[in-house]
C-alpha cells in the first residue's frame, strides 16, 4: 500500500513540475515554437 501512495505521488509532482515549467499557456513548448519561427524566417530572408 505505501509503495502506491508514493508512486502516485511521484507520478503527481512530475506532471505538475512538467504542466508549470514546459507545458501550459506560458511555457517553453510555446516558447520555442515562437523563437523557431523567427529563426526561419530570418534563415529564409539571407540572400546567398
Amino acid at each position: 500500500m505505501r509503495h502506491i501512495l508514493v508512486t502516485v505521488m511521484l507520478v503527481t509532482v512530475v506532471v505538475g513540475i512538467y504542466s508549470a515549467t514546459i507545458g501550459g499557456s506560458a511555457g517553453m513548448q510555446r516558447s520555442v515554437k515562437s523563437t523557431g519561427g523567427k529563426l526561419n524566417g530570418t534563415i529564409q530572408s539571407i540572400n546567398p
